[in-house]
């Protein structure tokens, strides 16, 4: 590993006693493809901005954009500067930023312009002579999954993949990872043919978040759950990602994808198998992996598809104090469109752990609020001591860890209402990481380009993990094709009827976040 090298501007004892981020990248570039699209804007280059104020990276880095437009250097930088400007999460300090533009580039080019790979490579060996960044890079490809395999084949003509003489090359890809399992195997096959498969990163942005790693320290470090965190005591888990706004401008993006391939092959998925995994031997990439991928493997579907799964659209309608229109009107969209924004899936794991308690997995826009959130729902006690009228307003026990957006987590139980008579209510404690701790937490993109840049793959899912997600979905997904349409569901609600009928055949209900 590169010696830790602290750029102007940053300060050490700050660097050293950050305990989440406390290793610095070595010499290297970071080269991103889609440099003009949103997530570059506003997630990409506010986290680089963001680690170099936190000393996280060396003099010897370089930042390198790749797109069609006719930009200096100068203008790129200045590009960069506005969407630091606009969206980083530390404040902007100028010293830092003179340190990050010196190492600022631009190539002009086209996904299939040899040409502009040609002058990509050039503008990547001036910054190993001018930089000193050894010649290490990253290709972020913030491009639709489609341009994959043509930007990495010409990444790999232009020899821009090539690991040689101690420098090392990497890439970096952005969900979705596929659309099916056929098209994710292809799609593994095209890159790993080009780069190695640990010289690969598949970004799933939840799995930078703070509440998500957290996920591991409330399991395995705290004697207090572990021991019941198993289906003798859990009567089910809930996962659900909710949003509250429609697909606006991505409609086109949208359609034909739906809630289920954008958000629960990928990021549903993952939180499941962090939730029911076994404890890893270390925290080591392949020892996490492996516990994840035998989750995945043990995960099973209920035999009627009919009665376990349920998708929507939302209708036109209200939603906090303003008329919306409904997804199928969106601009963009076709009015025949069967894409469903909503899905819930009951899924079973089949391993001693888990045998008996479902886990309920839920997406959807237009829904009652933003939130992701993991519900341990356990079961009821036998209340042998008390009079069904002292516990009637008692619900069951649950344990619910709040990803976004107020992080953190809730634990609720019963507890005897003050008075002279034994009436037990809900009562809850709640962590909350905005009040337990001084620093803001690091945004998921910063956590995660990092890791790219150390080569540390913990947080990033490799393609048997995506293959295994892929063969747990797409039966639904051809289920779904086989006929009927998304039911309609009101704006602001929490989904469509069908989604309720599903869990109540079990005798459960949602929870209302």
């Amino acid at each position: 590993m590169n010696a830790p090298l602290i750029g102007p501007g940053s300060n050490p004892l700050r660097v050293a006693a950050d305990r989440r981020l406390n290793r610095i990248a070595g010499p290297s570039a970071l080269v991103i493809f889609g440099i003009t699209g949103d997530l570059a804007r506003k997630k990409l280059m506010p986290a680089v901005y963001d680690l170099a104020n936190r000393g996280l990276l060396p003099p010897g880095f370089a930042l390198v954009g790749y797109g069609r437009r006719g930009w200096t250097d100068e203008q790129f930088a200045q590009t960069v500067r506005e969407a630091v400007q606009a969206s980083a999460r530390t404040p902007f300090r100028e010293d830092v930023w003179q340190q990050l533009a010196r190492g600022i580039r631009f190539v002009q080019g086209t996904f299939d312009d040899a040409a502009g790979y040609e002058r990509l490579r050039d503008a990547l060996d001036a910054l190993e002579r001018d930089r000193g960044t050894l010649g290490n890079a990253a290709f972020y490809l913030s491009i639709p999954p489609k341009d994959f395999p043509q930007v990495t084949e010409q990444l790999s003509a232009a020899g821009l993949a090539e690991q040689r003489d101690g420098r090392w090359r990497r890439v970096v890809i952005e969900k979705p990872f596929g659309s099916d399992l056929a098209t994710a195997r292809e799609l593994n096959a095209v890159v790993e043919r080009v780069f190695p498969a640990d010289a690969v990163f598949r970004i799933d942005h939840y799995l930078g978040k703070e509440t998500v790693q957290n996920i591991l320290a409330l399991r395995f470090a705290n004697m207090l759950f572990e021991p019941i965190w198993n289906a003798n005591t859990v009567d089910h888990v809930q996962i659900t990602m909710a949003e509250d706004i429609g697909v606006g401008g991505r409609a086109g993006y949208y359609d034909g994808i739906g809630a289920a391939r954008d958000v629960i092959q990928n990021h549903l998925l993952q939180l499941l198998a962090l939730t029911a995994m076994e404890e890893p031997v270390s925290f080591d990439a392949k020892d996490l992996r492996a516990e994840k991928e035998k989750v995945l493997s043990a995960v099973r579907l209920p035999r009627d598809l009919g009665t376990a799964t349920a998708r929507g659209q939302y209708s036109s309608g209200w939603q906090g104090g303003e008329r919306v229109v409904g997804f199928l009107e969106e601009d963009g969209m076709d009015p025949a469109s069967v894409t469903e924004t909503y899905a819930a899936i009951k899924l079973e794991i089949g391993t001693r752990r888990w045998a008996g308690a479902p886990f309920y997995l839920r997406a959807g826009k237009r829904l009652g609020r933003r939130v992701t959130e993991i519900a341990v729902v356990f079961k009821r006690a036998p209340h042998q001591l008390f009079a069904e009228s002292q516990t009637s307003l008692l619900g069951q026990n649950a344990l619910v860890i709040r990803v976004q957006p107020d992080e953190g987590v809730t634990i609720r139980f019963g507890s005897k209402v003050p008075g002279a008579g034994m009436q037990v209510r809900d009562v809850t404690m709640d962590f909350g990481y905005g009040h337990a701790f001084t620093e803001e937490s690091p945004e998921a993109y910063e956590r995660l380009i990092l890791d790219v840049l150390l080569g540390d793959p913990p947080l990033f899912p490799r393609h048997e993990e995506v293959e295994l997600s892929w063969r747990i979905l797409d039966p639904v997904e051809e289920f779904w094709a086989s006929g009927g349409r998304p039911e309609q569901y009101t704006p602001g609600t929490w989904g469509p009827a069908s989604a309720d009928a599903l869990l109540a055949r079990d005798g459960r209900v949602w929870r209302r976040p």
